[in-house]
């Protein structure tokens, strides 16, 4: 339940165009690119059905279910992709912030971050958007779009961040941007200016 209200909330934000980045000095991160071809075309797809499917049933209840089956499932997906779209990913003059619609937000500090890399990986399974990697040093997560990581951010001690599955300990933490260069730039400049200061 509270999954499909996040889908509605999502989705009012993208119509609205408030996006969730508030504060001063914040720098947000699309991740949306990557699968956004894919998913209007499952949206297309799925509004034709709709009205393919209302036009042929030819019994009146039948056609309704269908018909709010049809919408249900277009409404969700559009939630799914407006949320990909208002909650980028952040960073913050304090904290590298890792989003992934409104449910996953996994906050970084700086002081923490050792080095970022640009870093292609291909995780086992692209149906689930948070994975778990347990290495020598400890916990990694990684944050999927599309089956697909392209930077690796490295702790310098085990770190507590919150994620939907409850508290973890993590010592890195991989995610997928569409400006990967960039991001990795910016946040390089932050490890660096806090690392001067500590």
């Amino acid at each position: 339940m509270l999954f499909e209200v996040r889908i509605y909330r999502n989705l009012a934000r993208w119509v609205f165009r408030r996006p969730d980045v508030r504060g001063e000095s914040i720098e947000p991160f699309g991740y949306a690119q990557l699968i956004t071809p894919v998913l209007s075309l499952w949206i297309v797809a799925s509004a034709v059905e709709t009205v393919v499917v209302h036009f042929l049933l030819p019994w009146e209840g039948i056609r309704l279910a269908a018909d709010v089956l049809g919408l249900w499932g277009l409404v969700w997906m559009l939630g799914f992709l407006g949320g990909m779209r208002v909650y980028p990913h952040l960073l913050t003059p304090s904290a590298l912030r890792v989003r992934h619609g409104g449910s996953i937000d996994l906050v970084v500090p700086w002081d923490v971050v050792e080095r970022v890399t640009v870093t292609k990986s291909e995780l086992p399974s692209s149906m689930r958007t948070l994975h778990e990697t347990e290495t020598e040093r400890g916990t990694a997560l990684q944050v999927g779009v599309g089956g697909e990581t392209n930077v690796h951010a490295v702790l310098r001690r085990p770190t507590r961040v919150r994620t939907p599955r409850g508290e973890r300990d993590i010592v890195a933490v991989s995610f997928f941007t569409d400006d990967p260069r960039a991001l990795v730039a910016r946040a390089k400049e932050h490890v660096a200016a806090h690392a001067a200061i500590s």
